[in-house]
């Protein structure tokens, strides 16, 4: 009796070049991003500039992540939007729960 079992529908195949070639552009990428992140991180003071600068270069590098490793750039409009829609209202409801914190804490402070 053989050991293994002969699965026609997972036959091996060489990986696409094309494939190979995106991840090869979306590497460096990445690793050009965050080399100008670990430069601003030196070069520019701490505050509000260089967090908001930190947060869009973190946007665009998850961009980058989620549509070429988790093959997110290759389904269909409406699988992106279920993703994504929930992710934005998440956001934008952590945004207004730190606002309306920080409202609160220096009218009872006040």
């Amino acid at each position: 009796m053989s050991s293994s079992v002969d699965f026609p529908e997972f036959e091996r195949h060489a990986p696409d070049p094309e494939a190979k070639k995106d991840i090869w552009k979306t590497f460096w990428i990445l690793f050009g991003l965050t080399v100008v992140d670990l430069a601003f991180y030196f070069y520019i003071p701490s505050g509000m500039t260089r967090n908001v600068i930190f947060i869009l270069l973190g946007i665009i590098k998850a961009y980058f992540i989620v549509g070429t490793f988790m093959h997110m750039k290759h389904e269909k409009t409406a699988i992106m939007l279920m993703i994504i829609v929930p992710v934005i209202f998440i956001m934008a409801l952590i945004t207004t729960a730190l606002y309306e914190g920080y409202y609160l804490f220096n009218l009872h402070w006040k």
